[in-house]
């Protein structure tokens, strides 16, 4: 998404998706799990079980509710937006096996994007399962203008597309935010949806999450970005923004450790999740 790529920091934050899958599996072992994730051990596999128990004893849990409240959200949102667009595009798509796991409306197309090599580890580890959708998945350098390689396949960039950006925005800096935003919105017809979540810049600075900035600093995957202005991310392109507060969903499925905080109290340490959509 800039024009200087960093292999190391690219492995570094690919390695995060291990570590999202070892919650996925966490979460799918409980009794009373908000999500069944069938693939997830496989694709956590023994390095994402260790980089979980690192941050368990690094972080506490605080880090993984995030991250299981936000597959749980995301997976309504997707199945709610697929009622009325077929085309759906996971951008740095990690070890996510929704393409799998979902109850997709018939015809959905999910398109996958990632570095070549996470795309490859993914499709070797689940050859012998079946997507319960038309599934491409494509190795591109998100660094790099990846639209092209989109164009180059099914994708209709004139029909209305479902976009997920999932635990992302927070690796980059601001000008790349902004130009992968661009490119969504230049490939996006009228009645694209875009999903995404966002580190408000008041919890980015907190103390609270000290330790988790420098856990992933550590990693060779710092945290970059962050706002308190989450909508604007996409209502400078004339989308409208549904901002949600991560503590309200959090609390109502008994996942969270605070209480929702109106958003119109400022200064609070909050993760926001958006839901765009571009004006028919």
């Amino acid at each position: 998404m800039g024009d200087t790529p960093n292999p190391d920091a690219g492995r570094a934050v690919a390695d995060t998706g291990l570590l999202v899958a070892a919650i996925r599996a966490a979460e799918s072992r409980r009794e009373d799990r908000l999500f069944e994730d069938p693939f997830a051990e496989k694709l956590a596999g023994e390095t994402g079980r260790r980089m979980l128990e690192e941050a368990l004893a690094t972080t506490g849990d605080k880090s993984t509710l995030q991250i299981v409240v936000r597959t749980k959200f995301w997976d309504e949102a997707l199945l709610r937006a697929t009622t009325h667009v077929d085309q759906v595009v996971l951008l740095a798509a990690g070890m996510d096996a929704r393409a799998f796991r979902l109850a997709w409306p018939a015809g959905t197309v999910v398109y996958e994007l990632d570095q070549p090599e996470v795309i490859a580890a993914k499709s070797g580890l689940l050859a012998d399962a079946s997507p319960r959708c038309r599934w491409t998945a494509l190795g591109v350098d998100l660094t790099r203008d990846w639209t092209t390689a989109l164009r180059s396949t099914t994708f209709d960039p004139a029909r209305p597309a479902v976009w997920l950006a999932e635990g992302l925005l927070q690796y980059l800096d601001e000008t790349a935010v902004h130009t992968l935003f661009d490119r969504v919105d230049a490939m996006s017809a009228p009645g694209s949806v875009l999903l995404y979540d966002v580190v408000g810049k008041t919890l980015l600075d907190a103390a609270m999450l000290a330790a988790v900035r420098e856990s992933m600093a550590r990693s060779g995957a710092p945290w970059r970005f962050g706002t308190d202005a989450p909508g604007e991310l996409s209502t400078r392109l004339g989308w409208s923004a549904n901002v949600t507060d991560i503590a309200e969903p959090g609390n109502a499925y008994g996942r969270w450790f605070t209480p929702a905080v109106p958003l119109d109290v400022p200064g609070v340490p909050r993760g926001y999740f958006v839901e765009a959509t571009k004006p028919g």
